[in-house]
């Protein structure tokens, strides 16, 4: 049952318009739910995910002295955003590299509300 509530959540959020796929993992790397096209391996990219996430706590708590918000990721072909859900829950989202960041964001935070109360 709430595997089928955070799968809803993530097909909602892959209907926004400038999200591609979308995901929740764990911080140890294995997908618990995911909306990634048939071709993505979703264990190597919560695998991924994970790494990525654990990297930009410890930079935001060493370096910059603050607890991480999100990490986005730019590539020439799209973006890839990674927010903590909680300690030990992770969302990614992947988007076009013309996607409008700024509504990627209300959309997630939305979603990592609805996830949280899901969590």
């Amino acid at each position: 049952m709430r595997n089928q509530a955070i799968l809803a959540i993530l097909q909602n959020l892959n209907a926004a318009r400038d999200i591609n796929a979308s995901a929740v993992v764990s911080v140890d790397g294995l997908s618990m739910a995911s909306a990634f096209p048939m071709d993505m391996d979703e264990d190597r990219i919560g695998a991924m995910s994970a790494a990525m996430v654990s990297l930009a706590v410890r930079v935001a708590k060493e370096v910059i002295q603050g607890r991480l918000d999100h990490a986005i990721v730019n590539t020439d072909n799209g973006y890839m955003l990674f927010f903590q859900v909680n300690e030990s829950v992770l969302l990614v989202t992947t988007t076009p590299a013309d996607a409008k960041l700024g509504l990627v964001l209300y959309d997630s935070q939305n979603a990592l509300q609805s996830l949280a109360a899901v969590l």
